[in-house]
């Protein structure tokens, strides 16, 4: 992640999966919180392999939008999440 990128600022175009990725490492290596990290980078990998893309990914479907990502990823990682509490 890096850059401003102010050709699409306010224009919800702007990839999130490197900010959401950073946000499992902090969780891993700041707090210890390793399920949740793993969630999380599970969770993106779900999405993207559904096929799910921002403007700036080629891929076969319309591209997204940068909160309707982050909106994709947080429902998996609950769900991921959800799924591992269950079989506790």
């Amino acid at each position: 992640m890096h850059g401003s990128a102010p050709d699409i600022a306010g224009r919800n175009r702007a990839n999130p999966v490197g900010a959401i990725a950073s946000a499992a490492l902090m969780l891993r290596y700041s707090f210890q919180m390793e399920e949740a990290a793993s969630a999380i980078e599970a969770a993106i990998e779900k999405v993207l392999k559904s096929g799910v893309r921002t403007a700036e990914i080629p891929g076969k479907k319309r591209p997204t939008t940068t909160s309707h990502m982050g909106d994709l990823i947080a429902a998996a990682t609950q769900k991921i999440l959800k799924s591992s509490q269950s079989r506790r």
